[in-house]
Protein backbone atom coordinates (compact mmCIF):
# COMPACT_ATOMS: atom_id res chain seq x y z
CA UNK A 1 0.00 0.00 0.00
CA UNK A 2 1.28 3.44 -0.80
CA UNK A 3 1.18 6.15 1.79
CA UNK A 4 -1.21 9.03 1.05
CA UNK A 5 -0.51 12.47 2.49
CA UNK A 6 -3.45 14.36 3.90
CA UNK A 7 -3.35 17.82 2.26
CA UNK A 8 -4.56 19.58 5.44
CA UNK A 9 -1.87 18.17 7.65
CA UNK A 10 1.58 16.74 7.50
CA UNK A 11 0.32 13.45 8.84
CA UNK A 12 0.16 10.37 6.66
CA UNK A 13 -3.39 9.20 6.06
CA UNK A 14 -3.77 5.43 6.06
CA UNK A 15 -6.67 3.70 4.32
CA UNK A 16 -9.66 3.14 6.53
CA UNK A 17 -10.53 -0.35 7.68
CA UNK A 18 -13.41 -0.39 5.17
CA UNK A 19 -11.17 0.52 2.22
CA UNK A 20 -8.61 -2.03 3.32
CA UNK A 21 -11.26 -4.77 3.57
CA UNK A 22 -12.61 -3.98 0.09
CA UNK A 23 -9.12 -4.16 -1.44
CA UNK A 24 -8.40 -7.40 0.37
CA UNK A 25 -11.67 -8.94 -0.82
CA UNK A 26 -10.96 -7.87 -4.40
CA UNK A 27 -7.50 -9.48 -4.30
CA UNK A 28 -8.87 -12.62 -2.68
CA UNK A 29 -11.66 -12.93 -5.23
CA UNK A 30 -9.22 -12.49 -8.13
CA UNK A 31 -6.97 -15.14 -6.64
CA UNK A 32 -9.93 -17.50 -6.11
CA UNK A 33 -11.13 -17.03 -9.71
CA UNK A 34 -7.61 -17.69 -11.04
CA UNK A 35 -7.23 -20.86 -8.94
CA UNK A 36 -10.70 -22.08 -9.95
CA UNK A 37 -9.94 -21.49 -13.64
CA UNK A 38 -6.64 -23.35 -13.29
CA UNK A 39 -8.37 -26.31 -11.61
CA UNK A 40 -11.05 -26.41 -14.32
CA UNK A 41 -8.45 -26.38 -17.12
CA UNK A 42 -6.31 -29.09 -15.48
CA UNK A 43 -9.39 -31.24 -14.82
CA UNK A 44 -10.55 -30.88 -18.43
CA UNK A 45 -7.11 -31.76 -19.83
CA UNK A 46 -6.83 -34.75 -17.50
CA UNK A 47 -10.29 -35.97 -18.42
CA UNK A 48 -9.72 -35.74 -22.17
CA UNK A 49 -6.31 -37.41 -21.90
CA UNK A 50 -7.73 -40.23 -19.78
CA UNK A 51 -10.68 -40.67 -22.10
CA UNK A 52 -8.52 -41.08 -25.19
CA UNK A 53 -6.02 -43.30 -23.39
CA UNK A 54 -8.70 -45.62 -22.11
CA UNK A 55 -10.51 -45.92 -25.42
CA UNK A 56 -12.21 -49.27 -25.75
CA UNK A 57 -10.96 -51.88 -28.20
CA UNK A 58 -13.87 -53.65 -29.85
CA UNK A 59 -13.80 -57.31 -30.79
CA UNK A 60 -14.27 -58.39 -34.39
CA UNK A 61 -17.74 -59.70 -33.54
CA UNK A 62 -18.77 -56.37 -31.98
CA UNK A 63 -17.73 -54.47 -35.12
CA UNK A 64 -19.69 -56.81 -37.38
CA UNK A 65 -22.70 -56.74 -35.05
CA UNK A 66 -22.88 -52.93 -34.99
CA UNK A 67 -22.65 -52.67 -38.80
CA UNK A 68 -24.04 -49.29 -39.96
CA UNK A 69 -23.28 -47.63 -36.63
CA UNK A 70 -19.51 -48.03 -37.05
CA UNK A 71 -19.03 -47.47 -40.78
CA UNK A 72 -16.51 -44.75 -41.60
CA UNK A 73 -15.87 -43.96 -37.93
CA UNK A 74 -12.56 -44.12 -36.11
CA UNK A 75 -12.39 -47.44 -34.24
CA UNK A 76 -10.03 -49.63 -32.30
CA UNK A 77 -10.33 -53.35 -32.93
CA UNK A 78 -8.39 -56.28 -31.54
CA UNK A 79 -8.02 -59.88 -32.60
CA UNK A 80 -5.51 -62.40 -33.86
CA UNK A 81 -4.05 -62.82 -37.33
CA UNK A 82 -5.93 -65.39 -39.42
CA UNK A 83 -3.43 -68.07 -40.47
CA UNK A 84 -2.31 -67.76 -44.15
CA UNK A 85 -4.35 -64.58 -44.74
CA UNK A 86 -1.39 -62.18 -45.10
CA UNK A 87 -0.71 -60.87 -48.62
CA UNK A 88 1.47 -57.98 -49.77
CA UNK A 89 0.83 -56.13 -53.03
CA UNK A 90 3.70 -56.69 -55.45
CA UNK A 91 4.53 -53.05 -56.20
CA UNK A 92 3.66 -51.35 -52.97
CA UNK A 93 3.68 -51.37 -49.26
CA UNK A 94 -0.04 -52.15 -48.98
CA UNK A 95 -0.84 -55.36 -47.14
CA UNK A 96 -4.05 -57.34 -46.85
CA UNK A 97 -4.82 -59.73 -44.02
CA UNK A 98 -7.66 -60.80 -41.77
CA UNK A 99 -8.04 -60.80 -38.00
CA UNK A 100 -10.36 -62.93 -35.91
CA UNK A 101 -11.74 -63.05 -32.40
CA UNK A 102 -12.06 -66.83 -32.64
CA UNK A 103 -15.50 -66.74 -34.26
CA UNK A 104 -15.74 -63.86 -36.74
CA UNK A 105 -13.23 -62.39 -39.20
CA UNK A 106 -12.59 -58.92 -40.65
CA UNK A 107 -10.49 -58.20 -43.73
CA UNK A 108 -7.86 -55.51 -43.13
CA UNK A 109 -5.69 -53.29 -45.34
CA UNK A 110 -2.56 -51.56 -44.08
CA UNK A 111 0.14 -49.48 -45.75
CA UNK A 112 3.02 -49.34 -43.31
CA UNK A 113 5.68 -51.38 -41.56
CA UNK A 114 4.63 -54.57 -39.82
CA UNK A 115 5.69 -54.67 -36.15
CA UNK A 116 7.78 -57.44 -34.61
CA UNK A 117 5.78 -60.47 -33.44
CA UNK A 118 3.01 -59.68 -35.96
CA UNK A 119 3.13 -63.24 -37.30
CA UNK A 120 3.32 -64.91 -33.87
CA UNK A 121 0.15 -66.99 -33.58
CA UNK A 122 -0.16 -66.13 -29.88
CA UNK A 123 0.13 -62.36 -30.31
CA UNK A 124 -2.90 -60.13 -29.99
CA UNK A 125 -3.16 -57.51 -32.75
CA UNK A 126 -4.73 -54.14 -31.99
CA UNK A 127 -5.74 -51.94 -34.91
CA UNK A 128 -6.77 -48.30 -35.13
CA UNK A 129 -8.58 -47.14 -38.25
CA UNK A 130 -11.96 -47.07 -40.00
CA UNK A 131 -14.34 -49.84 -41.02
CA UNK A 132 -15.57 -49.18 -44.56
CA UNK A 133 -18.99 -50.00 -46.02
CA UNK A 134 -17.23 -52.59 -48.21
CA UNK A 135 -16.47 -54.59 -45.06
CA UNK A 136 -12.75 -53.81 -44.97
CA UNK A 137 -11.02 -52.35 -41.94
CA UNK A 138 -8.54 -49.74 -43.19
CA UNK A 139 -5.98 -49.37 -40.44
CA UNK A 140 -3.29 -46.77 -40.03
CA UNK A 141 -1.87 -48.13 -36.78
CA UNK A 142 -0.98 -51.68 -35.76
CA UNK A 143 0.02 -52.51 -32.21
CA UNK A 144 1.08 -56.05 -31.35
CA UNK A 145 0.59 -57.14 -27.77
CA UNK A 146 3.05 -59.82 -26.74
CA UNK A 147 1.67 -63.14 -25.52
CA UNK A 148 0.94 -63.11 -21.80
CA UNK A 149 2.92 -66.27 -21.14
CA UNK A 150 5.71 -68.15 -22.81
CA UNK A 151 4.46 -70.60 -25.42
CA UNK A 152 7.08 -73.16 -26.40
CA UNK A 153 7.17 -74.21 -30.03
CA UNK A 154 6.37 -77.90 -30.35
CA UNK A 155 9.02 -79.96 -32.10
CA UNK A 156 7.94 -82.35 -34.81
CA UNK A 157 9.26 -85.90 -34.45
Amino acid sequence: MSDIKDPESDKIAYPSQEEYSTNEITHKSKFFVAVAAFVVVITYLGFTAFQSASSYYMTVGEVLEKGDMVYDKSLRVNGKLVHDSFQRESLGATMHFAITDGQDEIDVTYGGLVPDLFFNEHSEIMLEGEYSREGIFETDTIIVKCPSKYQAVEESA
